[in-house]
C-alpha cells in the first residue's frame, strides 16, 4: 500500500484526472438515476466536489480542502488557476461570433441585461453583507453570474480566498435553482422555441442550468440555450475585472 500510496503521490495531477473523472461518472448516473436529469450532472459534480473539500479542510485543518491531503495534492494543480484558465480560454477559440448574431437583437440585448442585472443584484447583496469594497461586491457579482466568472474575475482583481469560495457557493446555487425552476417557468414564459432558448441562456448565463433546465424541458432547445449561455460566460470574464469593476469603484469611491 505505500508503494502504490508513493507511486499516486509522485503522479499527482494524472492521479487527479482521475478521481474526477470517477466524481463526474457518478455525479451523471445520480442525476440520471435519482433525479431523471432535473438536476444537472455538472451540478451534482460541483455539490460533491464542495462536500469534500469541506470534509478535507476539516480532517487536515487547512485552507486547500482535499489538496492539503498528500496523496491529493495534484487536485491543486488541476483546480488552480492556470489549467482553469486554460481551459476558458480554449473553448472560447471555439465560438463563431456568427452565431450570435443570428439571434439577433433579442439575443444581444439579453447577454448585456443578463450580466449586467446579475452583477447589480450580486453586488447589492455583497454590500448588504458588510463587503463595501469594489473587489469583493465585484467578485461577489461575478459569482451571481456564473461560478466560472467569479473566481475568474476574483483572480483577476486579487480577491481574497473566502471572497472567491462565496462566489462559486453564488453561482452554484444559481445554476442548481434555474435547473430546477426552468420546467416550471418555462410554459409562463413561452420557452417553446429556439429564439425564446436563445434570449433565457442570455439572460441567465449559467450553462449548465440553462442546459439542465433546458433539457428537461425540451431537449430540441439545449443547444440554443446552451450557446447565448456560453458568450454571457466570457463576455462576464471580460467585463467582470475590467468594466464593471470600474463601474462599481466609481459608485463605491475608490
Amino acid at each position: 500500500m505505500e508503494l502504490i500510496a508513493n507511486v499516486l503521490i509522485k503522479n499527482g495531477l494524472l492521479f487527479a484526472f482521475l478521481i474526477v473523472g470517477a466524481v463526474m461518472w457518478l455525479s451523471y448516473y445520480a442525476s440520471h438515476h435519482l433525479t431523471r436529469g432535473r438536476l444537472h450532472g455538472s451540478a451534482v459534480a460541483i455539490i460533491v466536489g464542495l462536500v469534500l473539500a469541506y470534509i478535507g479542510g476539516h480532517y487536515t485543518g487547512g485552507s486547500k480542502g482535499l489538496s492539503d491531503v498528500p496523496l491529493f495534492a495534484g487536485l491543486g494543480v488541476m483546480g488552480g488557476a492556470m489549467l482553469r484558465d486554460f481551459a476558458i480560454v480554449s473553448t472560447a477559440y471555439g465560438v463563431d461570433l456568427g452565431e450570435i448574431r443570428r439571434s439577433g437583437l433579442v439575443g444581444v440585448l439579453s447577454l448585456a441585461l443578463g450580466i449586467f442585472l446579475s452583477f447589480i443584484v450580486g453586488a447589492v447583496v455583497a454590500l448588504m453583507f458588510g463587503y463595501s469594497d469594489a473587489v469583493s461586491m465585484t467578485t461577489l457579482g461575478a459569482g451571481a453570474a456564473t461560478y466560472i466568472v467569479g473566481p475568474v474575475t476574483g483572480s483577476a482583481l486579487g480577491a481574497s480566498s473566502e471572497i472567491i469560495a462565496l462566489s462559486v457557493a453564488a453561482g452554484l446555487i444559481k445554476s442548481v435553482l434555474v435547473m430546477v425552476g426552468t420546467p416550471f417557468i418555462a410554459p409562463l414564459i413561452g420557452l417553446n422555441n429556439p429564439k425564446a432558448a436563445m434570449a433565457y441562456g442570455g439572460l441567465m448565463g449559467t450553462t449548465s442550468g440553462v442546459a439542465g433546465g433546458l433539457a428537461a424541458t425540451d431537449k430540441r432547445l439545449v443547444p440554443y440555450g446552451a450557446m447565448t449561455a456560453t458568450f454571457y460566460t466570457g463576455l462576464g470574464c471580460l467585463l467582470g475585472p475590467s468594466l464593471i469593476y470600474f463601474l462599481i469603484r466609481g459608485v463605491m469611491g475608490g
